[in-house]
């Protein structure tokens, strides 16, 4: 909390000293943020953007994890998809947009397919490095009181993963955050994005930065809300 209100005030008074016009001070930004608000353009384009981020978000959670956990138990599950996924996760999402536009069209499951190509990547890699991390000497010892390989991989692989998971699960949502405002900007009539979009073509500065704190704040949430999960699933680990 010191930190943010350290921040607030270094941003109101290098604002207010230096008098740059696309760098509003923050008691300005704060009250357009409340007259935006007021109109109800705020929550209109919040709800909408939400809706793009929890579906998005969702399935590369769920096709994130399932398809990492697969890499890092099976070989050849890893040989075959591992060199693309890395490939994929170096790419530049924003080079995803354009293919992502000619397939859905300007509906919402574009800006849903955008926020899970932004998430997915990183959320496979580190479940896939989470079940690698389970040391052998675990499986082993397991094996050694006849656990069948389903026991292994839901009662020592899966809980051993966790930890990694989990922080791929929290970068995920940073990413899933990114790409809910990219294709919003991109290709979208509604959401905080296209609203950002809005605001910055008729150079109001003030709502742009607006719009930012909604949407850094939203960020701050989600990972708040995951931070609580991790804690409460590896809370055996003593971390």
């Amino acid at each position: 909390m010191l930190s943010l209100l350290s921040g607030a005030l270094l941003w109101e008074v290098a604002a207010r000293w230096f008098h740059w016009s696309f760098f509003p001070p923050l008691s300005s930004v704060a009250v357009t943020l409340y007259r935006l608000t007021a109109r109800g353009l705020i929550l209109a384009n919040l709800g909408r953007s939400l809706l793009s981020l929890a579906a998005g978000y969702g399935l590369a959670v769920v096709i994130g994890s399932g398809v990492g956990l697969l890499m890092g138990r099976y070989r050849f599950v890893s040989s075959l998809l591992e060199p693309a996924l890395h490939a994929l996760l170096a790419t530049p999402k924003v080079a995803f947009v354009p293919v992502v536009y000619a397939l859905f069209g300007l509906s919402r499951s574009t800006q849903v397919a955008v926020v899970f190509l932004n998430a997915v990547f990183i959320i496979a890699i580190n479940a896939m490095a989470g079940i690698r991390g389970v040391g052998a000497g675990s499986v082993e010892m397991a094996r050694s009181f006849g656990a069948s390989e389903r026991q292994v991989f839901w009662r020592v692989l899966l809980p051993g993963s966790l930890p990694l998971t989990m922080a791929g699960l929290r970068l995920g949502m940073g990413q899933a955050v990114k790409g809910m405002i990219t294709g919003e900007m991109f290709i979208a009539y509604f959401g905080l994005g296209a609203l950002l979009r809005d605001l910055g073509g008729r150079f109001d500065s003030a709502g742009v930065f607006a719009v930012l704190l909604v949407v850094v704040i939203i960020a701050l949430l989600c990972t708040a809300v995951i931070q609580m999960v991790e804690r409460r699933v590896t809370a055996w680990t003593g971390g």
